[in-house]
C-alpha cells in the first residue's frame, strides 16, 4: 500500500469518527492544508460512505448512517425493531446496540446448542476494503487470544450469506466506567480497586502478545455479579499483536498508528515517527483513565485537542505536561469541584488531599512523556495502587525516610497513639521526678551493664546451641546422602533455616538439588540451590562458580523468569569485579541464557573483556587450560551474538571447534548457536544442517535421561544449558515440534 494511500484511509478513519459536518471541515483544513487533493479524496471517501449507508438502510430497516458517539444512547426501538427476526446463522438479531470504525454490534440470541443472548458483530457494508476487514479479523483474533474475567470474550466467528465475517462475543451488559462510578457515588478507595482489575486484564492481554491502543471509559463497561461490579474490557478493534501476527493481511501503518482517541492517546502512538507502539502506550492511557476516575476531568481536554488540529495536537501530547490530578481539581470552578466531590462521597478539600502524594506520583509515572521511565508492566501499576490503598510506599515517588515512616505512622495509628500517650505521660511526669532520677541514675546504670552482661550470655549460649544442633542435623543429611538415601536427607534437612547452613551444609544441599534436576523435579532443585548460593560464598572460586552454573541454568530450564532476572542481577553484582578469566566466562555465559537489554550489556562487557583477554596468554600445552579455553570461546560467541556480531559469534564456534571434541553438550551448543548465527546471517542451509546435528545429540541425551557427569564429559548443566539455547534456536526457526520430557 503506497503511503498516500494510507495517509488517505487514516484521515478517512479519523475524519468519520468526528461528530458533525462542521468538526470534519475543520479537521481536514488542518490536516490537508498544504494537499488539497488529499482533501478531495478522504471527502469523496466520506460521502462513498454515506451513500452505503443510505442504501443498507433501505434494504434492511437498520440505519448506520451515523457512528455512535462515545456515551450515546442507542437509536430509539422503534427503528431497531425494524429488522427483529433476521437470522445471521443460528443467532437472531433482536437490536442495534453500537457501531465502530468497521462493524455494526447486535444484541442477538443464540438459539442451539445453548439459548443465550450474545452480542454479534459484523462488518459494515461500504467497508469492505482489504484494510478493514484486515482489522476486523485483527480484533476477533486478538479477543480469541485472550481468556479472562475481565475481557470480553469471543465465542463464535463465520462468515454471512453475502460473505461478509461476523463474530460472537459475550454480551456484556454494562455502563462506562465513568458513568457507573459517578452515577453510584463510588469513594476514590473504590474507583481505585476497579482500576486495579482492568490494570489485571491488560497486563493478560499484553502477556497474550496483544496491545489495546485504544483504552478509555466506553471501551471499559461494567457490569454486575451477583451485586458485586465487574469491569469488562471490550473492543480490540485497533489492538495489534506484539508477539505474533494476527492475520497476513493485517496493515498497521505509521498513519494508522493515529487510530484511537486523542484525549487518551500516548504521545508516540500520536507522533507517528516511526516508533513502535509497544505496551508502554496501554500504560499511559491507563495514567489517563485513572486521572479520569479521580478527578472527573482527563489531562488534556478532549474537544480542544481535536479542534486544534492535526499537527497542535500532536504537539501538546508530546511537549505539554498535564497538571497533576490535585493541581486539576484546584483549578476547576466551585460548582464543578462540588459536583466532582459529591460524585465521590467527600468534602472538596478532603478529594484534593487524597489525590496529594501518592495518587498525584502513580498518574505522573504512568502520564511520562519517555516512556522508558512509565511503569514497565500493567502490573506495575495496579501494585503501587495497591500499595497506597495498603498504605505502603509507592514506587512512584522517591521513598525518603520521612515519607516512610509518614506510611510507617498511617499503617501503625494504634500503636503510635498509645506511644504518644505514653510519651506524654512520661513528659509530664519528667518535672517532679527529676531529682529522683539523678539520685539513683547510678545505681541504675549499674543494674543496666549486670543485665545487659547476662542476656549477652544468654545470647551466645542459644546461639552455640543452634549451631551445634545445626552441625548435627548436617552430619545426619550427609551420612544420609553418602548412603543415597536422598529422599530422607532431603525431608531431614528441608526445614533448617538458610542462616544456620555451613559449607558442610553446602555440599549436603548441592547434593540434594542435583538429585532433584536428575529426576526433573526443577523447582525443589533451584530451592535447594538456592539456599546453597547463599551459603557457599567463602567457599573456592571453582566451586562457587560451578553452582552459580547449577541455579542458572535450573531457573532458566524451568521458565521462572523472574526469578531468573533477580538471580543474574546477584550473581553479576557478586562476580562482575572478578579477575579470574575462568570465573569471569561462567558469569557470562549464565547471564546470557536469555536475551539482555543495553544497560545488563553494558554491565557485562567487562566481564567479556577478562574472557577474551585470557587467549593472548592461552598455554596451550596444558590439557586444563585447553579445556577452559574451549568454554570461554562458547561464552564469547553467545556475547557477539547477543551483542548481534553474527559473523564474530561464529568465529568464536569454530574456535571451541578447534578443541578437542570430547565434550558432548559443549559440542551440542555450538551447533545450536552455529544454528542461530546462521539464521541471522541468511544462511538458512548451513543453519538447518547445524540445528539437526545438535538437536539430535539434545534430545538423545534427555530421552536417555540426565546423568550428573563431570568435567571433561560434561556436567548435567552443560546439558540443561545446551536445551536452553535449544529451545531459542527452534523458536527462531519457528519450529512447533515439543522437546521430549520438557517440564
Amino acid at each position: 500500500m503506497s503511503n498516500s494511500r494510507q495517509q488517505e484511509e487514516a484521515l478517512f478513519e479519523a475524519a468519520r469518527n468526528l461528530t458533525g459536518a462542521r468538526a470534519r471541515q475543520a479537521f481536514l483544513e488542518q490536516a490537508c492544508a498544504e494537499d488539497p487533493g488529499l482533501r478531495r479524496r478522504v471527502e469523496s471517501l466520506l460521502a462513498a460512505e454515506g451513500a452505503a449507508a443510505e442504501f443498507f438502510e433501505s434494504a434492511t430497516g437498520f440505519s448506520i448512517r451515523d457512528c455512535v458517539a462515545e456515551g450515546a444512547e442507542p437509536a430509539p426501538a422503534a427503528d431497531l425493531m425494524k429488522g427483529l427476526g433476521t437470522h445471521i446463522g443460528r443467532y437472531k438479531l433482536l437490536q442495534k446496540i453500537g457501531e465502530g470504525g468497521c462493524g455494526v454490534v447486535y444484541m442477538a440470541e443464540q438459539e442451539e446448542p445453548v439459548r443465550r443472548r450474545i452480542a454479534l458483530k459484523v462488518i459494515k457494508l461500504g467497508m469492505d476494503t482489504k484494510s478493514v476487514i484486515a482489522r476486523f479479523e485483527a480484533e476477533r483474533q486478538a479477543l480469541a487470544l485472550m481468556d479472562h474475567p475481565n475481557i470480553a470474550r469471543v465465542l463464535d466467528a463465520g462468515a454471512t450469506e453475502t460473505g461478509r465475517p461476523y463474530f460472537v462475543m459475550e454480551l456484556v451488559r454494562g455502563v462506562k466506567i465513568t458513568q457507573y462510578c459517578d452515577e453510584h457515588q463510588l469513594n476514590t478507595g473504590l474507583r481505585l480497586h476497579l482500576f486495579i482489575q482492568i490494570c489485571h486484564a491488560i497486563q493478560h492481554a499484553h502477556q497474550k502478545g496483544v496491545i489495546h491502543r485504544d483504552i478509555k471509559p466506553s471501551n471499559i463497561l461494567v457490569t454486575l455479579h451477583d451485586g458485586v461490579p465487574v469491569p469488562k474490557v471490550i473492543d480490540f478493534g485497533i489492538a495489534k499483536a506484539t508477539l505474533t501476527p494476527l492475520t497476513e493481511k493485517t496493515l498497521f501503518t505509521a498513519y494508522e498508528q493515529l487510530i484511537g482517541t486523542p484525549a487518551y492517546m500516548s504521545p508516540e502512538q500520536a507522533e507517528m515517527s516511526g516508533l513502535d507502539v509497544d505496551t508502554r502506550s496501554d500504560i499511559y492511557s491507563l495514567g489517563v483513565l485513572l486521572y479520569e476516575l479521580l478527578t472527573g476531568k482527563t489531562p488534556f481536554d478532549a474537544k480542544e485537542l481535536v479542534q486544534s488540529g492535526l499537527e497542535a495536537m500532536r504537539r501538546t501530547l508530546r511537549e505539554t505536561e498535564p497538571p497533576r490530578p490535585s493541581t486539576k481539581l484546584h483549578t476547576l470552578l466551585g460548582g464543578e469541584l462540588t459536583a466532582t466531590a459529591q460524585h465521590r462521597r467527600v468534602e472538596p478539600q478532603k478529594l484534593i488531599l487524597q489525590l496529594r502524594g501518592d495518587l498525584d506520583w502513580i498518574v505522573m509515572k504512568a502520564l511520562e512523556k519517555d516512556r522508558t521511565r512509565r511503569y514497565e508492566t500493567a502490573n506495575g501499576v495496579a501494585m503501587d495502587v495497591q500499595r497506597h490503598l495498603n498504605h505502603e510506599p509507592v514506587v512512584a515517588r522517591p521513598p525518603s525516610r520521612i515519607y516512610r515512616f509518614q506510611k510507617l505512622v498511617r499503617r501503625n495509628q494504634g500503636v503510635f497513639a498509645a506511644i504518644g500517650a505514653v510519651a506524654l505521660v512520661l513528659i509530664a511526669g519528667l518535672g517532679t521526678s527529676t531529682w529522683l532520677f539523678f539520685k539513683a541514675r547510678a545505681a541504675e546504670q549499674k543494674q543496666s551493664q549486670l543485665r545487659q552482661m547476662a542476656e549477652e550470655a544468654r545470647d551466645n549460649e542459644s546461639k552455640l546451641r543452634r549451631q551445634a544442633e545445626a552441625r548435627e542435623r548436617i552430619t545426619q543429611a550427609e551420612i544420609l546422602v553418602n548412603e543415597e538415601k536422598f529422599d530422607e536427607a532431603d525431608r531431614f534437612l528441608g526445614g533448617m533455616p538458610p542462616a544456620q547452613a555451613t559449607l558442610e551444609g553446602a555440599a549436603v544441599l548441592r547434593a540434594l538439588g542435583e538429585w532433584h534436576a536428575l529426576q526433573n523435579r526443577w523447582r525443589p532443585a533451584a530451592d535447594r540451590f538456592g539456599v546453597m548460593l547463599q551459603v557457599d560464598q567463602l567457599d573456592g572460586w571453582d566451586v562457587s562458580s560451578l553452582d552459580v552454573l547449577r541455579q542458572g541454568a535450573v531457573l532458566a530450564h524451568m521458565g521462572d523468569e523472574a526469578g531468573y532476572a533477580r538471580f543474574r542481577h546477584e550473581t553479576m553484582t557478586r562476580l562482575a569485579g572478578t579477575a579470574n578469566p575462568v570465573v569471569a566466562e561462567r558469569t557470562l555465559k549464565i547471564s546470557l541464557l536469555r536475551p539482555v537489554d543495553g544497560p545488563t550489556m553494558d554491565a557485562l562487557r567487562p566481564l567479556a573483556d577478562t574472557a577474551a583477554a585470557a587467549f593472548a596468554n592461552l598455554n596451550s600445552d596444558t590439557t586444563d587450560a585447553i579445556f577452559h579455553a574451549a568454554w570461554g570461546s562458547v561464552s564469547l560467541a553467545l556475547w557477539e551474538y547477543r551483542r548481534g556480531n553474527y559473523t564474530r559469534a561464529v568465529e568464536w564456534c569454530h574456535r571451541s571447534r578447534a578443541y578437542s571434541e570430547a565434550n558432548q553438550p559443549r559440542t551440542a551448543t555450538v551447533q545450536v548457536l552455529l544454528a542461530m548465527a546462521d539464521h541471522q546471517l541468511g544462511r538458512t542451509g548451513e543453519a538447518a544442517a547445524e540445528l539437526k546435528l545438535g538437536r539430535d545429540a539434545i534430545e538423545a541425551r534427555f530421552g536417555d535421561g540426565l546423568e550428573r557427569g563431570d568435567g571433561e564429559l560434561g556436567f548435567w548443566f552443560d546439558w540443561v544449558f545446551a536445551r536452553i539455547m535449544l529451545q531459542e534456536a527452534l523458536a527462531l526457526n519457528a519450529s512447533p515440534v515439543p522437546l521430549a520430557g520438557h517440564p
